[in-house]
């Protein structure tokens, strides 16, 4: 373990001031990815600013008839709480998807989001990787890549954004509201959030230096049969294979996103005319010119067969 300083801040403004002043240094809350990371020698923060003392810890409606998450939410309690599961249901089944029990209790929603999109080749320091170190390579290129992107990919990372919670938020419409270090705050879209990689896979979604992240907004609910469905490699525990978020109202309509197949939470608005045509037209239209490996190719497929699983599910 290298050596670091340990600050506890006192409010949101004070710890993006303090981010954004001493280079090299990372907010902290659960650290079920960071702390992770940081023994590996991953990541080498100087500076750690614990924010789990700010009052970012409530879930509550807001006057557009949404709900605002605290950034500090932990995830079993976001599943658990009774309007979440009454209206946003598919955000409370991605998170039990996701990990498992003992770090649900502990990661964050803010935490969650943050989380690095990474690969085998990523925790591996002995392969060179773009996102450990930038200019280095790619060691997944021409590698073992059975669990990486085949849409929204670039020569210098196919990695697969790990989260569950965020396939959720991207078909939810939700919001991130954040805190600048000049203490201005701003609202980021879930769809303008997470960054593809392109040539700087490192930088992995829209946030400035020392800027914090404080709530997620989600819209007013929209009804409709709301589904989760993860296939991977074994029944927990594992990252997605493949998941499917979907949104399926009475008339066939809705909106599906895809997790385990790119860089970011995977939505494409335009394909969800074509639900009500079935799952391969959707499927064809979400993973247009999909660039596939010998070991990945698979997944379009199981895309297909996924989507085509939740409208049975819904129609039932």
């Amino acid at each position: 373990m290298k050596s670091f300083t340990y600050e506890r801040a006192n409010s949101p403004a004070e710890a993006a001031a303090s981010a954004a002043r001493i280079q090299g240094a990372k907010f902290i809350a659960g650290g079920t990815n960071l702390l992770d990371l940081m023994k590996l020698q991953i990541e080498t923060p100087v500076h750690l600013i614990d924010v789990n003392d700010l009052a970012l810890n409530k879930i509550e409606a807001t006057t557009e008839g949404g709900l605002r998450i605290g950034a500090l939410v932990r995830n079993t309690d976001l599943a658990a709480d009774a309007q979440v599961r009454r209206d946003y249901g598919v955000l409370s089944r991605a998170l039990v998807a996701g990990a498992s029990g003992q770090l649900r209790n502990q990661a964050t929603t803010a935490g969650n989001l943050l989380q690095r999109t990474r690969c085998p080749y990523f925790y591996d320091t002995n392969q060179p990787c773009n996102k450990r170190q930038p200019g280095s390579g790619c060691g997944a290129m021409g590698g073992y890549s059975r669990q990486h992107a085949i849409v929204g990919v670039s020569d210098a990372c196919i990695a697969t954004h790990p989260s569950d919670m965020a396939v959720a938020m991207r078909v939810l419409d939700a919001s991130v509201e954040t805190v600048r270090p000049n203490g201005s705050m701003r609202t980021i879209p879930i769809a303008d959030f997470h960054r593809l990689p392109g040539n700087t896979p490192h930088i992995e979604t829209s946030l400035e230096p020392g800027e914090l992240i404080t709530a997620v907004t989600l819209p007013k609910p929209v009804g409709g049969k709301q589904i989760y469905h993860k296939v991977r490699d074994r029944a927990s525990y594992a990252f997605a294979l493949v998941s499917v978020a979907a949104i399926v109202q009475r008339d066939g309509t809705g909106r599906v996103a895809l997790g385990g197949v790119a860089h970011k939470p995977w939505r494409v608005e335009a394909a969800e005319q074509d639900l009500p045509r079935g799952a391969k037209v959707v499927a064809d239209r979400l993973l247009e010119k999909p660039r596939t490996t010998d070991d990945n190719a698979f997944k379009v497929l199981l895309v297909e067969r996924t989507i085509a699983s939740v409208l049975t599910e819904a129609k039932g």
